[in-house]
């Protein structure tokens, strides 16, 4: 009754002043000599018409008022029905027992998903020939011994089946590069990789019939930056003369399964922008031979990347052999949730067990390891099926042609096209000038024989993996990247990876937890960094201030970028690097880390001056500070921010995500005496909450502070609260902590003001309840419990509920 007498003089006294407001215009308007007309008292037509239209708006304001005021009513009625008041707008208040209240201001804390927003939930899925759960659902994994092709089965071919079509064979010398995994990347670089390319400028230079690839922009950037203008020159002339190309173009070869997909994108615009301004190139096909399975997630982006073509390798034996037997090697790979083929992409899946010479030109390896001319007797490296390759000569020529071309037929009975995709390299390949001349020279003869004896039916040559790709569209008649006729669509991803009997690759998906929460944390600063540099160059260059800005921090975010980028190669963020590997991968995140918080300060010191006049930038001594540090053998630390009687600490909190933000804020402080302003000067309530030194210990000189209160963080903006050590502290609620205690000898220990209460655990679950949701922790070990049945579905849907906003269906 009360509340109601309240809204009905708060009502009424508005109305009084509205009527007062307007009664004070009209007298002024009479009484002023400049409106009167020669001494008439009468005013013109148009003052009248102009008075008129006032008023009209005044009774329109009115009116607006009146609804106000009435759904002010409402409000205070329905909070009535709750025992809760709110008397301050939309901070938290304290309800009638006691408790914080978080008033709720109409609009909603999370996304609700309609189905129309979401392809997911449009129909039926799109129709493809394979469906990877499917074909998992069909085959046995039993990996039968296949012969000579140990995880498939034996070839067989007509010889005459080529008289009317040759055979094309593209074989694609190419050279894999870790950047980091038993070396460090600067190590591999140092000790291999420029030798790479140095011997590449030579040797592709020597004769235009000699092709390769090559896939890591991260090594090939560090060689450019250390090569001289000649050098530059030439090796851009080799790429755009389109003997050297440049597969999927990224900064590293990336993993596809511990991955974010930001990341995944972010390091293939580093390569590609890195690419498209140094040398003036695109990528036109994707080459992933070594990361440990495949996500559906890669050819989205390449297709988005426009490129036309791709290339798989570790895939399931069992899937790979269940696709050579039915020729679906080679596909247009479609999103599941694609109805049409917009998202589809030609993809090849190598068919064998690895990228190497001996499993790459054919189905037996003992063959195609003879044709692997690093492996010539009196050099490191063997074949193990005990048959050395032999130099190709005029004497062998015709025999060492024939051989490899029946493993050339044999394989290209597993594709639909009479096209076949031969790569001839492996790890770090072609980094003596001696390896260039024995695989460029002996191939080179064994070419020209076959080229050159019409009978054989084949067309062999030096190939870039785009060269081959081609050849496959202008044998099926259709343009690049138009699905070929009769070619299956497929949908789905391929992991778990197996390379053979029980070797499963799945270890990694959680390896080495550490190094890929650290890679999450500097992606996420990565991403803050970004917009607050972005938002203060942009106001810098408004306001005139570009040199005074440190706009030289931009060479700390390329480093991060490059940073992240490069822990996304697949032995990185994986975990499977030696240790000292991973120890240097973790140096170079955290530096990183260091960076962008030095840009963020910077950044977020700038943009919450109001007076840029007195803006100073102070390279060792910047303005603010961060609230945790990280370190790279331990958990990040927070900063204890330390209040004094002289004034406040300052407290900027800033949303880096593109909508508001509800927060609630939790900081150290050295005093339980803490006070919570805004920039407005509200006071904020504040939970006081004891920090713990050991299991029944609390700290005496460390308060944490959890600042509950209602804040909406503008979109992509900056806040600043102010911390006061005061006496006066009338919103502050000191939490109660009740310590359970095995009872073996364990005291507990408060610290004042903080109350505590303990009790002896015993092994009943005990439960912890609010007015929507009630939690059971085990009595014995302390941990969450999941309770199933009916209970379970019923907190299921309450979270399909609330995550969604949508009704699940019983």
């Amino acid at each position: 009754m009360k509340l109601k007498k309240q809204v009905t003089v708060c009502g009424g006294a508005i109305f009084c002043v509205a009527v007062f407001s307007l009664y004070l215009m009209l007298d002024r308007v009479q009484h002023d000599p400049a409106r009167r007309q020669n001494g008439g008292g009468n005013f013109p037509r148009s003052q009248i018409s102009v008075l008129q239209n006032r008023i009209e708006q005044l009774e329109q304001l009115l009116e607006e008022n009146h609804q106000i005021i009435s759904h002010i009513k409402d409000s205070v009625l329905e909070l009535t029905d709750t025992g809760a008041v709110s008397p301050s707008g939309q901070l938290p208040f304290r309800s009638a027992n006691g408790s914080w209240v978080l008033p709720f201001d109409g609009r909603p804390t999370f996304l609700s998903v309609k189905p129309q927003d979401c392809q997911f939930a449009q129909g039926r899925r799109g129709q493809t020939d394979l469906q990877m759960l499917d074909v998992y659902s069909l085959l046995k994994f039993d990996n039968v011994d296949g012969g000579v092709w140990k995880q498939g089965f034996e070839i067989t071919y007509e010889p005459g089946e080529w008289d009317s079509e040759p055979l094309q064979v593209f074989v694609v010398p190419h050279s894999h590069n870790d950047p980091g995994w038993i070396k460090t990347f600067d190590k591999y670089y140092t000790d291999q990789t420029q030798h790479i390319f140095n011997n590449m400028l030579v040797k592709l230079t020597e004769d235009p019939r000699r092709k390769f690839i090559w896939s890591e922009i991260s090594f090939f950037a560090k060689w450019w930056e250390s090569a001289d203008m000649h050098k530059q020159e030439a090796m851009r002339k080799l790429i755009l003369g389109g003997q050297l190309e440049m597969v999927t173009g990224g900064w590293v070869m990336s993993d596809e399964a511990n991955v974010h997909y930001f990341a995944m994108i972010d390091q293939l615009i580093e390569g590609h922008q890195w690419l498209e301004k140094n040398v003036g190139v695109t990528p036109r096909s994707g080459w992933a031979v070594d990361p440990f399975g495949h996500s559906a997630t890669m050819p989205y982006l390449l297709k988005r990347a426009n490129l036309t073509s791709m290339l798989i390798q570790r895939v399931h034996y069992s899937i790979k052999k269940h696709f050579a037997s039915s020729r679906s090697l080679e596909f247009m790979w479609r999103q599941a949730w694609d109805q049409k083929s917009g998202t589809d992409i030609f993809c090849h899946m190598m068919p064998f067990y690895s990228y190497d010479v001996p499993h790459t030109c054919g189905p037996d390896p003992k063959i195609c390891c003879q044709f692997d001319f690093k492996r010539l007797p009196g050099g490191r490296v063997n074949c193990p099926w005990k048959v050395p390759p032999r130099a190709v000569v005029e004497a062998n020529v015709a025999e060492r042609a024939h051989l490899l071309l029946d493993q050339y037929r044999k394989k290209s009975k597993l594709f639909r096209s009479k096209v076949v995709l031969v790569p001839l390299g492996d790890d770090f390949r072609y980094d003596k000038a001696l390896e260039w001349d024995q695989q460029y020279l002996n191939y080179q003869r064994l070419f020209d024989y076959m080229n050159s004896h019409p009978e054989m039916h084949v067309q062999a040559q030096f190939g870039t993996l785009t060269d081959y790709f081609t050849a496959v569209y202008k044998a099926n008649n259709v343009p690049q990247g138009a699905r070929p006729p009769d070619y299956p669509v497929l949908s789905g991803d391929f992991f778990a990876y197996a390379d053979r009997e029980d070797h499963y690759w799945s270890g990694y998906y959680t390896s080495r937890p550490f190094y890929k929460s650290m890679d999450r944390v500097l992606e996420s600063h990565l991403r803050g960094a970004e917009i607050l540099f972005s938002l203060a160059v942009a106001h810098a260059r408004h306001t005139g201030m570009e040199g005074r800005y440190p706009t030289s921090d931009y060479t700390l975010l390329t480093d991060a970028r490059r940073t992240v980028a490069l822990f996304q190669h697949h032995d990185a963020i994986t975990g499977t690097a030696k240790e000292n590997v991973v120890i240097d991968y973790g140096n170079r995140l955290l530096r990183s880390l260091q960076g962008l918080k030095r840009v963020i300060i910077n950044a977020a010191h700038f943009l919450v001056m109001k007076n840029k006049d007195v803006y100073r930038f102070y390279q060792t001594e910047p303005f603010l500070e961060t609230l945790s540090n990280n370190a790279l053998d331990s958990l990040p630390q927070r900063t204890l921010i330390e209040l004094d009687q002289s004034g406040p600490r300052y407290l900027v909190l800033f949303n880096p995500v593109e909508q508001d933000r509800l927060c609630v804020v939790t900081v150290l402080v050295n005093s339980a005496r803490v006070r919570v302003l805004t920039e407005d000067g509200q006071t904020l309530p504040v939970q006081l909450s004891a920090q713990w030194s050991s299991a029944s210990q609390m700290s005496a000189e460390v308060f944490q502070v959890c600042a509950s209160f209602m804040v909406r963080l503008p979109a992509l903006g900056l806040a600043v609260f102010h911390l006061y050590d005061s006496a006066d502290i009338p919103m502050t609620l000191r939490s109660e902590t009740l310590l359970r205690l095995s009872g073996r000898g364990q005291t507990a220990h408060a610290v004042d003001p903080l109350p505590l209460r303990s009790q002896t655990a015993d092994p009943q679950p005990f439960y912890i309840s609010t007015q929507s949701l009630t939690l059971g922790f085990s009595g014995t070990t302390g941990l969450l419990e999941v309770r199933g049945g009916v209970e379970a579905l019923a907190a299921a849907q309450i979270v399909f509920y609330v995550i969604f906003g949508i009704q699940p269906k019983s």
